[in-house]
């Protein structure tokens, strides 16, 4: 916000039909005059327009488009054009998109839904010496690549925050968490960072169960894994899946006869997983889940009471008649974070000179919260502890504790 004029912000609030935000707003210039006008800039939005990811490729479409929206679709002063590439689901056809847009002359690269792709392009984005902020999950092996930068999070931190939180929870050692995830690198950095954040001096008690990583699975896809978890006779269960996956895990798992809490990563219940939880079984879904319970970790939360997310959430639903998810919070955040980095790079930047101003924003004034970049470039936040909840007649994720600040 203090990077919009006293126009800008009374021109945004009329719009928002918002009140009482103004004099939070600084200036860059006094209240009669614009920012002097940059030269054009391109930025290049890497994002899959179909497969499994397409709906998290939609979410970083409109979160970046919104804070473009909302500064005149300027960065740092620069009117910006946006050039997209398609991501698709490996690592070929991302390192595809990342040339040609580096060809195309772009200042910055942002976007990638895909942990898997984002780690497949990494010699690619050091090669062209093109910095790279990545809106969605990243690998702990990515951690301190030099051109790749985070507005999401690193991929165990979730788990390290569920498993701190279930420690002070289930303070005998002898609780059973069953833990079931899909293969892959996703679900290995979970795993491990929950298991540094739960053990410590106790171990659990039976190894994690692997399912495929099917992003569409069939209706009985897991029940044979669902069985073995059970036959552990857990007090919880600890999952890892998101979109169709997480719809059909979840059902799964309450009609092979789970009656216990169920916790995981806050991207299982994401995007569209509650509504469609929640649709044509005659509310039957609905009560399993009030009554036993999901909690989940996450970065954000589109409740969280604070003024960014009051603006942002505001400006997301009214532009785009949905609640903004955390995918989208990120890519907003990455064009905040773009602005200020291209603000400091001067007037006519280079990748590279916009690459060393990242590493000097300072605090980014996030719908999350307070968020600054660590030495490894991703983010030092606070994470939340979410359950499902009636929020009228919809479910809802709804931030009920604080927890752990990670990064």
């Amino acid at each position: 916000m203090s990077q919009m004029n006293r126009r800008r912000a009374l021109q945004l609030l009329a719009a928002l039909g918002t009140t009482g935000l103004v004099a939070g707003c600084g200036s860059d210039t006094d209240d009669e005059g614009a920012p002097a006008p940059g030269s054009p800039i391109k930025i290049g939005l890497i994002v899959p327009s179909a497969g499994p990811n397409k709906a998290i490729g939609d979410d970083l479409v409109h979160g970046f488009q919104l804070f473009l929206n909302l500064h005149e679709q300027r960065l740092g002063g620069h009117p910006v054009t946006v050039v997209t590439a398609e991501e698709g689901n490996e690592a070929k056809s991302g390192k595809a998109a990342v040339d040609r847009l580096v060809k195309d002359g772009v200042l910055a690269l942002t976007g990638v839904a895909s942990s898997t792709v984002l780690a497949g392009v990494r010699d690619t984005v050091e090669q062209a010496r093109v910095p790279l902020i990545s809106s969605n999950a990243s690998p702990a092996s990515l951690a301190s690549v030099v051109y790749i930068w985070r507005t999401s999070y690193v991929l165990d931190e979730p788990g390290r925050a569920l498993g701190q939180y279930l420690r002070e929870q289930f303070k005998d050692a002898s609780t059973r968490i069953a833990i079931i995830a899909p293969e892959g690198l996703s679900s290995d950095d979970v795993i491990a960072g929950f298991k540094k954040g739960y053990e410590k001096g106790r171990q659990l008690a039976n190894d994690p169960i692997f399912t495929p990583d099917d992003p569409n699975p069939g209706k009985n896809a897991y029940a044979g894994a669902i069985q073995r978890a059970l036959a552990q006779r857990p007090d919880a269960i600890l999952c890892n899946y998101a979109g169709t996956a997480a719809v059909q895990f979840i059902k799964q798992l309450y009609d092979e006869g789970y009656e216990g809490p169920l916790y995981a990563p806050g991207f299982l219940t994401e995007g569209t997983v509650l509504s469609e939880l929640d649709d044509g079984d005659g509310g039957k879904q609905r009560n399993r889940i009030i009554e036993y319970g999901i909690e989940t970790t996450l970065n954000y939360s589109p409740d969280l009471n604070n003024t960014a997310n009051r603006v942002f959430a505001s400006a997301y639903r009214k532009t785009f008649n949905a609640s903004p998810t955390t995918y989208a919070m990120a890519s907003y955040d990455a064009a905040q974070v773009l602005d200020k980095a291209i603000r400091l790079a001067g007037a006519d930047p280079t990748p590279q000179q916009l690459n060393l101003a990242l590493g000097k924003i300072g605090q980014i004034d996030s719908p999350r919260g307070t968020w600054q970049f660590n030495q490894p470039r991703t983010p030092q936040q606070k994470w939340y502890l979410r359950k499902v909840q009636l929020d009228g007649r919809m479910l809802s994720n709804v931030v009920i504790n604080e927890l752990a600040t990670l990064g």
